[in-house]
C-alpha cells in the first residue's frame, strides 16, 4: 500500500514536467540574416544587410505563447553593396560599430493568433533600448539538415525608426528617410 501511494505521488509531481515541452533552437548564422530597405531622397529605396546573427529561440512545444527569443546581430556585418556607403554607415555618423559593434533583441512576450505570431522584445541599437513588434511568420515545416538535427524557418518584419536609436541623428528626413523596414529571415537548427 505504501509503495503504490509513493509511486502515485510521484507521478503526480513529475506530469507537470512532462507537459512542459520546450526545446532550444539556435540560429543558424550561415543561413540568417536582417535586411534593411531605406528611402533615399524620396525618390529610391536602398537596401541593405546584417549577416552575423546569432542566437537562441527557446520553443514551448505545447505553448507557443510562452516561448523566448534572443538575437545578437554583428553590426559591423553591414552591407549595402557600395563599400564607401559602407564605411559611412559603419562611421560614427551612423552606427559607431567601433563603439556599438553589435544589436541584441530579446522578447518580451510571443502572442500567437491564426498562422502568425507577434513577438514583442526590446531591440538595443546604437547603445539604446527601445520596444518592438515583430510580425512573424512559422515556424516552417521541420527537416533534417545535413548535420541530421531538424532545421526550421522564420520569417519576420517590423519598421524602425532610425532617429529613435540615435542612428544618423543629424540627418534630415528628406536626405535619408526616417523609417527603416526590416524583414528578419531565420534558419534554426533543434540543439
Amino acid at each position: 500500500m505504501k509503495s503504490s501511494v509513493l509511486a502515485l505521488g510521484l507521478i503526480s509531481l513529475a506530469a507537470p514536467l512532462v507537459g512542459a515541452q520546450t526545446s532550444t533552437w539556435a540560429i543558424d548564422p550561415a543561413h540568417s540574416e536582417v535586411d534593411f530597405v531605406v528611402r533615399h531622397m524620396g525618390v529610391s529605396n536602398v537596401h541593405g544587410r546584417f549577416g552575423g546573427v546569432k542566437g537562441n529561440i527557446t520553443l514551448d512545444e505545447t505553448d507557443a505563447a510562452k516561448s523566448t527569443v534572443s538575437v545578437t546581430i554583428d553590426v559591423n556585418t553591414l552591407d549595402t553593396g557600395v563599400s564607401p556607403r559602407d564605411t559611412d554607415l559603419k562611421s560614427p555618423n551612423w552606427f559607431d560599430v567601433a563603439k556599438f559593434p553589435t544589436a541584441t533583441f530579446e522578447s518580451t512576450s510571443v502572442t500567437v493568433a491564426g498562422g502568425h505570431m507577434k513577438v514583442d522584445g526590446n531591440l538595443t541599437l546604437h547603445g539604446i533600448k527601445r520596444p518592438v513588434e515583430l510580425d512573424v511568420e512559422g515556424p516552417s515545416p521541420t527537416i533534417p539538415g545535413m548535420d541530421h538535427k531538424p532545421h526550421s524557418g522564420y520569417s519576420a518584419t517590423t519598421t524602425l525608426k532610425r532617429k529613435d536609436f540615435g542612428v544618423g541623428a543629424n540627418a534630415p528626413d528628406a536626405v535619408v528617410g526616417n523609417d527603416i523596414k526590416l524583414t528578419i529571415d531565420l534558419e534554426v537548427v533543434k540543439q
